[in-house]
């Protein structure tokens, strides 16, 4: 028989309160809740014969289910929607807690990447889940490269861009180039480069390069082209409409692990591994946390990208200085998160972390017009 969605409308103050503390009792405890659990726990005493008429009544609505032949109940994926936007209750992040997000990620120095690794690090630590943070989509401009020999035959080159990030990556230079060599390389590409995306100055070095090769002896030119060469895949996929995605940090796999029983649980969990790993639909993803500001919540086959694994996301955006959404962060877990508990630490972690944005672009725009 086919039920039309139910609404909080349909529930009498005593029908909602019963269903308010089942789900509560089972979001803590993960087991199916009885009707002499639901007796002894209410407020107003209610006999147990009463409160299984009600629990009836709220499984043929579809908000309750039965696991297994047992007298408990477990709330449905629909049941856990109503009492998500109606009767959840979320509170402030702990002072401690505050402290602890604060200093974990305010303590990442060497630029937003070290920022986005320890803000997964802590969101899975906090929550006891997976967490996932996918980093700024828009790049910043380039300030500055630099080439350093690292020994014979590697180099490392550094690319520092306008919101502060150092990142830096190995490979192999040109077979006898010099540090003058290097140095003109440097010069030419902070020249040409500076002020310019990523992707924009992925077009940029080959032009360059092809009008200007006569400032630049052979070796040097080899150099530009090859040092800038280990960052044209993420210039190539920026300038597909990708970019970023490459940026996803992931913490906490095993958390997923926990309390799980059976192989068909399990085996869900693998393929939420999997789709983690093969990093599916993640447009989709960000694109899900980009529609409105705020904690957005995902529940089982709500987000396709979870659907199967039967997990809840929780997730939220962040924006820069000019209150545009760069990234994302949330959790992932199972159905019976802790959502009052989750809700405020991903909301709180999602503001934190565009502040610290923002003002790290500040102060690169300060330094810059120094």
């Amino acid at each position: 028989m086919t039920h039309q969605p139910a609404t909080l409308g349909d529930l009498n103050e005593r029908s909602r309160e019963i269903f308010r503390q089942l789900v509560e009792t089972y979001l803590e405890t993960g087991d199916p809740v009885g009707s002499r659990t639901l007796s002894r726990a209410l407020d107003k005493r209610l006999s147990a014969a009463t409160v299984r008429n009600v629990m009836q009544d709220l499984e043929e609505l579809g908000l309750l289910g039965s696991p297994h032949v047992s007298a408990g109940r477990v709330p449905t994926q629909t049941g856990l929607r109503m009492f998500v936007d109606g009767l959840l209750e979320i509170g402030d992040v702990p002072a401690e807690e505050r402290g602890a997000i604060e200093r974990s990620i305010g303590e990442a120095h060497s630029g937003v990447p070290q920022m986005i690794a320890q803000a997964g690090a802590m969101l899975s630590g906090l929550t006891r889940t997976a967490s996932l943070v996918l980093a700024p989509k828009a790049e910043a401009p380039i300030r500055h490269i630099e080439f350093v020999t690292v020994s014979p035959g590697m180099a490392l080159v550094v690319l520092v861009t306008e919101d502060g990030t150092v990142e830096n990556r190995m490979f192999s230079p040109p077979p006898g180039v010099t540090p003058s060599a290097m140095q003109a390389a440097a010069n030419f590409l902070n020249a040409t480069l500076r002020g310019r995306t990523l992707s924009e100055a992925a077009q940029a070095v080959g032009d360059a390069v092809a009008q200007r090769r006569a400032e630049l002896d052979t070796l040097a030119a080899s150099l530009v082209e090859q040092g800038f060469a280990v960052w044209a895949g993420d210039a190539g996929a920026s300038a597909a409409g990708v970019g970023g995605l490459d940026r996803l940090v992931i913490r906490g796999r095993s958390n997923l692990l926990e309390d799980v029983e059976g192989e068909e649980a399990l085996e869900r969990i693998r393929m939420l591994f999997d789709d983690l790993e093969r990093k599916k639909d993640l447009l989709d993803l960000l694109e899900l946390a980009q529609t409105g500001e705020g904690v957005r919540i995902f529940i089982g086959s709500e987000n396709k990208l979870f659907s199967l694994s039967g997990s809840s996301l929780v997730i939220a955006p962040y924006m820069d200085a000019d209150r545009r959404i760069i990234g994302a962060l949330g959790v992932i877990g199972p159905t019976r998160l802790n959502y009052g508990r989750v809700v405020p630490i991903v909301d709180y972690t999602a503001r934190l972390m565009g502040r610290l944005v923002s003002d790290r672009q500040r102060g690169a725009t300060l330094r810059e017009g120094s």
